[in-house]
């Protein structure tokens, strides 16, 4: 059985120009409203325990669709069926009065769940030690940080394991080490077999966690399949339309004392250092250089970078992970790595380096230094293009034609 099915399910909204234009409409019945379709007739079957993204630009009709699989909204045609305990973290804090405690909102926002009050009272210590907030769970929720507040939000959303997870761009709350904390309960739920589903645009996190992704554009499903095959259709799309990728959309809380921040970033260009640099194709030597901090008693932070061109898409990229190194650090959780191009085969142009600290899963962004150093390339060649690929050039010496003999393959007219 599935754990999510729609059936030609869709939402359409109404508007009037003016209040008591309702207020016609129903007496005359005659429409005085305008409809817009938030999302088109839609039906889907996604299996038990499968993780599926979703991802379209704004307005696409993506948040509407988890609204409607939430039962956050009722479909305006079509039907829904949900098997099992939903869990939306759509907005967090949703129903959480300011001037209650922390306390009465963990109930209070427990009973919007769904969640019976001896449920509650079973999680409650979990959910106050999840948080984190100790004593401050008596305080009256309008004094606490927004940090505190998301915190609580996040743990009363995860109190239980959800037969159904829907995320929407949450996967990043609180500081570093909570946002770490948020992180490792979600894979943890992926990891138990709950079925998932995650919308963001950042297509980095939705390739590395989902089975399936789901691209909408206007209330329509443009494609259905392999997270590579549709991330790649949505890329070229978003190109087509002269934007620069949201790859790195997804909120970082940068310098998060307690997980892992940048100290120092350095770029440098055969042996020169300095954030604007000059290089030759094929003949420089680039280096990128990364001092950090972590928590000694998390795994060690990996390093990503980026190369982006002047219309703000990635050239290239590399994470330390993917390449088999791991960052040593000190006993404090400090440490250094540096990564090098040799012979560096970008062709003349501008460029732009961005550095990336990452989990030691390469998913979780803990800090960023974006656009850090500008690279100006210069090439002696006449090749076109962003990059000059390794090749051979090979002609093998040719035989000359025996006289009275014409070749078969080509025979004289």
């Amino acid at each position: 059985m599935s754990a999510i099915s729609m059936r030609a399910a869709g939402k359409t909204y109404r508007s009037y120009r003016r209040p008591h234009d309702l207020f016609w409409s129903l007496l005359s019945r005659t429409p005085r409203y305008r409809e817009w379709t938030a999302l088109h007739p839609l039906s889907l079957e996604i299996p038990k325990a499968q993780v599926v993204g979703v991802m379209g630009v704004n307005g696409a009709g993506k948040s509407t669709l988890l609204k409607l699989i939430a039962g956050t909204a009722v479909p305006s045609c079509g039907e829904i069926q949900v098997d099992g305990h939903v869990a939306a973290l759509l907005e967090l804090g949703a129903g959480f009065h300011g001037e209650m405690t922390g306390r009465e909102n963990v109930y209070l926002g427990g009973s919007v769940m769904g969640l019976s009050r001896r449920t509650i009272d079973e999680r409650f210590s979990s959910i106050v030690e999840f948080s984190e907030l100790g004593e401050r769970i008596d305080q009256p929720v309008k004094t606490y940080s927004s940090g505190m507040y998301q915190r609580l939000a996040f743990a009363v959303a995860t109190a239980v394991v959800p037969d159904v997870l829907i995320i929407d761009e949450t996967l990043s709350v609180g500081d570093g080490a909570f946002a770490r904390k948020s992180f490792d309960r979600i894979i943890g739920y992926k990891k138990a077999g709950a079925t998932i589903l995650f919308c963001s645009h950042s297509w980095h996190q939705v390739e590395a966690i989902c089975d399936r992704v789901l691209w909408l554009h206007e209330g329509k499903l443009m494609l259905d399949g392999e997270p590579k095959r549709v991330i790649s259709a949505y890329m070229d799309f978003l190109k087509s339309l002269d934007r620069p990728s949201d790859t790195e959309a997804a909120p970082v809380s940068a310098g998060a004392v307690g997980a892992a921040h940048l100290l120092k970033v350095e770029v440098g260009a055969d042996g020169v250092w300095g954030r604007e640099l000059d290089l030759w194709s094929e003949k420089s030597e680039l280096a990128v250089r990364v001092e950090f901090e972590s928590d000694p008693k998390l795994p060690a932070p990996a390093v990503g970078l980026t190369i982006v061109g002047a219309d703000g898409w990635a050239v290239t990229s590399a994470l330390s992970i993917s390449d088999g190194v791991r960052a040593n650090r000190r006993p404090d959780g400090s440490g250094m790595i540096e990564v090098r191009f040799p012979a560096f085969a970008l062709l003349k142009g501008t460029y732009w380096v961005s550095i990336f600290l990452l989990g030691d899963e390469g998913i979780h962004v803990y800090d960023r230094a974006e656009r850090f150093a500008e690279l100006r390339v210069t090439q002696a060649g006449m090749e076109l293009g962003v990059v000059s690929l390794p090749r051979e050039w090979r002609s093998p010496e040719q035989e000359p034609p025996v006289p009275g003999i014409e070749d078969a393959t080509h025979p004289r007219l």
